[in-house]
């Protein structure tokens, strides 16, 4: 997933969008050293995915994603919402059928 810092973010930080699409964003909140200790992770974990891919081997291509989703749900990326309002998850919705509709309509015009 590209980074959030090339795309715009919605008004309130929950998510960035690609290509019309939604995605959330990590936790504010996190301490920066425990953040860089869970983007090391992730990446770590990306790279045995694609050396697990490459060498064929199902297993360890089963282990490297779960360490990605365990990264990602430490980033509060997946999993839970970080946020304490009750609104609901819109990760990976196309931002056109969400409330922030409007709002993104109104970046393009600009």
């Amino acid at each position: 997933m590209p980074s959030s810092d090339h795309y715009p973010s919605t008004p309130d930080g929950r998510y960035f969008v690609v290509k019309g699409r939604l995605w959330r964003t990590s936790n504010p909140r996190l301490a920066p050293d425990r953040r860089q200790a869970l983007v090391n992770q992730l990446m770590r974990a990306r790279r045995q995915v694609g050396l697990a891919m490459k060498a064929g081997d199902a297993g360890a291509e089963r282990s490297a994603r779960a360490e990605v989703d365990a990264a990602k749900q430490g980033l509060g990326e997946r999993g839970p919402v970080w946020w304490d309002d009750g609104a609901p998850d819109l990760n990976r919705k196309m931002v056109a059928n969400t409330p922030y509709a409007d709002w993104y309509v109104g970046l393009q015009c600009k």
